[in-house]
């Protein structure tokens, strides 16, 4: 048990803080603000009650199953490429914990309610969720590790021989 939390316990962490900084945040929405409405009224930043039965930026719109079936997909990819690899750096860990949490986040909603809630309402910008920005905040993360870190050395193979070790076939 101490190894599995030595060698997961940065994703565990981050993804069951930020997931439930998610949940609590939707809930608290939910509970206070009715649906599609603002607060303040007006403004740069405002938080906005609203129903998202899409995806990003409201994109395929009244299609919860499939989405539901993609975000499951989504998690299953994720597990598989995190078990893959040996013991990713601490950067590659938090990106991978933030697009858990965001994923989770999402997904929990629209089992329980069938729909995401979105609340966070800045500027021109479509409205979104914690779990939202934990997802782009992840990719992002995981973008700037690939594209600024060096893949380690390929190990060589060094053979060493001597004259007269040769073969000689007749």
């Amino acid at each position: 048990m101490v190894a599995f939390l030595y060698k997961h316990g940065l994703v565990i962490l981050i993804a069951l803080l930020v997931f439930t900084a998610d949940q609590f945040s939707k809930l608290g929405i939910e509970f206070y603000l009715p649906m599609y409405s603002s607060w303040p009224e007006e403004g740069f930043f405002r938080f906005t009650h609203v129903a998202n039965t899409g995806s990003a930026f409201g994109l395929f719109g009244g299609n919860n199953m499939p989405l539901t079936i993609a975000s499951i997909i989504g998690i299953v990819v994720l597990v598989l490429f995190y078990r893959s690899q040996g013991t990713p750096g601490v950067w590659v860990q938090t990106s991978l914990g933030l697009m858990f949490a965001g994923a989770f986040g999402n997904l929990a909603d629209r089992i329980r309610l069938g729909h995401v809630t979105d609340f966070i309402d800045v500027g021109p910008w479509y409205i979104f969720n914690l779990a939202d920005a934990s997802i782009v905040t992840g990719i992002i993360i995981f973008g700037a590790v690939l594209l600024l870190t060096r893949p380690a050395p390929r190990p060589t193979l060094v053979t060493t021989s001597t004259p007269g070790d040769e073969e000689y076939a007749d």
